[in-house]
């Protein structure tokens, strides 16, 4: 194998891109928050566990930085596998109600009118667990993502300004209009390679430690190692490694490491990839016979009406989101989201249903100058709800986020 120079290198201005992405992870109380995060996460880049070590051309880490930048890759199909392990608890499906409630769709709240298929909610159960999805893009106007399940399977599939979600368990079909042809419906679904692409680089900044480790092959392809590591003591983030297509450009695999160590956080990629144009027939979609077809605007205003009802959940999420003078402190990837809710604690277990139920188990209690309050772990993103309502948010130990609270004081 030919030597690989390793260097460490950063990408100036990209950590603007970092802390903006942080600020709007950061509008929602954790562990919803959390949640939201991970999910994002999820959509970084595809990644499989590597094989072989090609023998490739010296290359350095800014060039490798680079050489994904200007990819260009927008045909190909696939199969990618994705694994999670936020060291979340089982929380029974809680989390697919929380999500929606976060997000005001569909569904939220106990809505009955809310339709199955319906990206925002369904695509919350990548985070947590394995799962096997089948991709295919052709452009900017096609796109199809397929989540297999046991005995059914869920597609959201993009082909000019329609977008249409089927889950063919409940025989439902959710469609919306893109308002451009040229942007890619359901941001936090991406499914092109430069959409994950650009998700990874947002980590890059001054702070940070890029070099390329040696090479990969992935899923039958010659790639580059590019790892990925913070610089600065406090982040739970251990290592972030990514196998990049020596010919293309194109990311393959993705593997999020906390520095607690043990097994990855996201370990998501191709099992296989081809990079031929897809048959135009792959995103074609007719509602099937029978199905239950929601449009958009439809499940926006049975939202609507279940907010004004009472809303549940929904109508909870609503007011934790009323926050005021969202600040980040510190940089790079010790950054803390910092919020106030107005005074607003936690919701009680008897005052706040589903929702306080589950905080009350998820949190570990926390004294300091800042008070008293609750932190809730992930093996990534870490957050502390002061009793008086505010929030401090980020990829950090519990320690940092205690001496974020106290320094506010």
């Amino acid at each position: 194998m030919a030597p690989i120079d390793s260097d460490d290198s950063t990408t100036a201005g990209a950590g603007e891109g970092l802390r903006s992405g942080r600020r709007r992870a950061a509008r929602y109380v954790v562990p919803v928050a959390v949640m939201g995060v991970a999910a994002a996460t999820i959509g970084l880049v595809p990644a499989l566990a590597d094989s072989g070590d090609p023998d490739l051309p010296e290359i350095t880490a800014q060039q490798l930085i680079e050489k994904i930048a200007k990819s260009d890759v927008e045909q190909l199909s696939g199969t990618v596998k994705i694994s999670t392990d936020l060291g979340l608890p089982d929380l029974g499906g809680l989390e697919s109600g929380l999500m929606s409630g976060m997000s005001g769709g569909p569904g939220s709240g106990g809505d009955e009118d809310g339709s199955a298929a319906d990206p925002s909610a369904k695509l919350t159960e990548l985070v947590s667990g394995t799962h096997t999805l089948r991709v295919a893009a052709d452009g900017p106007d096609r796109q199809k993502l397929s989540l297999l399940e046991n005995a059914a399977e869920y597609s959201l599939i993009h082909n000019g300004k329609d977008v249409w979600g089927y889950d063919s368990e409940s025989n439902e079909v959710y469609h919306s209009t893109a308002s451009g042809s040229a942007e890619q419906p359901h941001k936090e679904a991406p499914v092109t390679p430069k959409d994950f692409a650009d998700q990874a680089l947002k980590a890059v900044d001054d702070t940070t430690s890029v070099t390329v480790d040696g090479t990969a092959q992935v899923a039958g392809r010659d790639a580059y190692r590019l790892v990925i590591k913070p610089k600065q003591d406090g982040s739970t983030v251990g290592a972030v490694s990514v196998a990049v297509d020596a010919k293309t450009g194109m990311p393959l695999k993705f593997t999020l490491t906390p520095s607690s160590g043990g097994a990855a956080v996201v370990d998501a990629g191709f099992t296989k990839v081809s990079f031929a144009q897809p048959d135009a027939s792959t995103f074609d979609f007719t509602p099937p016979k029978g199905a239950k077809v929601t449009e958009a605007d439809e499940a926006a205003e049975a939202a609507e009406h279940g907010r004004e009802a009472g809303g549940g959940l929904a109508e909870e999420m609503d007011g934790l989101k009323g926050t005021d003078g969202l600040k980040v402190i510190g940089e790079g990837w010790n950054s803390i989201a910092t919020f106030d809710t107005g005074g607003q604690g936690l919701p009680t277990a008897s005052a706040g249903g589903d929702l306080g139920g589950f905080l009350g188990s998820f949190g570990d209690q926390v004294k300091g100058d800042f008070g008293s309050g609750t932190v809730f772990k992930t093996r990534l993103v870490n957050a502390l709800i002061t009793d008086d309502g505010k929030v401090y948010a980020g990829a950090v130990t519990k320690d940092a986020l205690v001496k974020a609270a106290d320094a506010a004081q």
